[in-house]
Formats: C-alpha cells, structure tokens, sequence
C-alpha cells in the first residue's frame, strides 16, 4: 500500500487501476483529509510532495464547495465594504450583480478556470458591451481573486493568464480659443455663467462646480483665489459631499473674468431668495445639467 509516517500522507493503488494518495490539512473548520488521483504512482507522488510543501508553507487551499457567487458576495461584504468609497463599493458591486455572478456565480471557486473568464469576455464584447467596461470586469474579478490566492483559498488567480480586450483611448479635443470665446459671449447673463466660466479657465469638475460655497473664494485679495475642498457626489440617487482623494484641497487663480462672473452671481443671489451672498454653496440656486448617465 505505502503507508508513510503519521501526517506525511499515504499512497495506494486502486481498484480501477489508477493511483491515489491522502494526507490531512488543519483549516479553521478542524482537520480534513484530501486525496489526489493519478494514472501513475510517480505522478500522484509528486502531486503528494506539492500538496505537503503547500501545507508546510501555509498554503491550503481550502475552497471546498464554495463557489464564484458566494466568494464574491463574502468578498463585497468582508474586503471591499468600508474599505473604499461608497461610489467605489457601489461601481464593484454592481459589476459583480450585473456580470460576474450571472455568468460564473454557479462554478465552484476552485474549479474556475481561464476559459470560464476569455468566455465571459468573449460574450460581453460580443453582446455590444465596450471594451472599456469588459476591463473593468476584468479589473474587479482579477482584484476579487487575488484576494482568494492570498487568503489561500485557491492557488492562483485564473484572470493572470486571461488578456483583457485593450481599451480604445479617446483622444480628447478641447475647444480652441475662438470656440471658448464664442461660448463664453453666448453664456454671457445667463444664470449659470459663473460656473461655465469657472469650468472653462478654472477647469473644475462637474462635482467640485456643484459643491462650491462663499466660503471657498476669495474675491477681495491681491490675487483672487479659490480653493477646491471638496466634490459633490451622487450614488443611486443620494448626493453626498466627499474629499478629494489625496486628503486635500488644491488652491486655483481666478481670472479676472470669472472673477467678474462671480461677483455679478453673487449680487443675484443677494437679491434673490437666498437673503445673502454668503449664504451656502454658489450654486445652491440651481444645479448643472447632465452631460452623462447618472
């Protein structure tokens, strides 16, 4: 039979003909035996001398019967939930709902392969979904897998060996100097041209537009300014303000004529409803209209 010491695992031969081994891990849930299968002795050795140097270096790889929807599921819950943004968690979660688990949810996690990944590319291209959003797929799942080979779930993350479809890079063309004076003479008293102004020479955000308040310029100094601190964000139809990433502000130049834009904006919320210039955020009046999905 080659029964070998106590832990070190054993090997046999089977009935059928083939060859088989079993040694014994210790995982959280107690002690489990594994066997390995093999067509000859010398291959389920080897198989049995990988599994034991695994086990001595703390790999188990104990997966079992778990499959992709349910590691991804714990995955959103444990790792990824109050350790990124709302936008973020919300953005990983809904690829996972829309994407993954309708598509891979069934297969065991250890069973997954990089066939079951080109597959579900192949399918989302195919279906008319754009390159860019199947490498965000690709992105989340290959970030939801590491995090498996790390907690030893599995032995390698599948998505290594799988090419994403590149994504096709938008070269952007921004307004000459013609076309900004044009627009800027054509938004000229109208109510949002304070903002317009400030997106054009100021290059603000459409987030970092709506979330300006009084307090963040400075329109009386040597040197007018405007401080960037923080960014309007909606999330399934709640709006929340948020930092920016790096954990601060940044301090912008106003030119002259957003300064002017400013000012006149200013006076028509002092005259309005608002009661006074300084009363909450510049745009509290009215908010700009969308250039995208929400």
């Amino acid at each position: 039979m080659g029964k070998r010491g106590n832990g070190e695992g054993s090997i046999w031969r089977r009935k059928s003909g083939g060859w088989c081994a079993q040694y014994t891990v210790y995982t959280s849930e107690g002690r489990k035996r594994r066997t390995l299968y093999g067509k000859t002795r010398q291959e389920v050795a080897a198989k049995l001398s990988k599994a034991l140097a695994d086990r001595e270096g703390g790999l188990i790889f104990d997966a079992g019967s778990l499959t992709v929807g349910e590691y991804l599921a714990r995955w959103l819950s444990h790792s990824v939930r109050d350790t990124v943004s709302q936008k973020t968690y919300e953005r990983y979660e809904s690829i996972v709902r829309v994407h993954l688990s309708p598509a891979l949810g069934r297969i065991r996690l250890k069973a997954l392969t990089p066939d079951h990944v080109r597959g579900l590319y192949r399918e989302k291209l195919d279906s008319g979904l754009a390159p860019r959003s199947v490498l965000h797929i690709h992105r989340t799942l290959s970030k939801a897998l590491k995090q498996a080979t790390d907690d030893g779930l599995i032995p390698r993350n599948v998505t290594e060996a799988v090419k994403p479809p590149q994504a096709r890079r938008e070269e952007m063309q921004p307004l000459s100097r013609d076309q900004v004076r044009t627009f800027l003479d054509t938004v000229k008293g109208d109510r949002m041209e304070a903002l317009y102004v400030l997106a054009i020479t100021a290059g603000l955000r459409h987030g970092e537009l709506l979330a300006l308040k009084w307090e963040d310029v400075d329109l009386e100094g040597a040197n007018p300014t405007l401080e960037i601190r923080r960014s309007l964000s909606e999330t399934r139809g709640r709006r929340t303000f948020v930092t920016p990433k790096s954990g601060h502000g940044r301090l912008l130049r106003l030119s002259k004529r957003a300064v002017s834009a400013l000012r006149v904006h200013s006076k028509r919320q002092l005259e309005g409803a608002c009661g006074r210039p300084g009363c909450g955020r510049i745009t509290a009046s009215y908010s700009l209209p969308r250039s995208g999905p929400p």
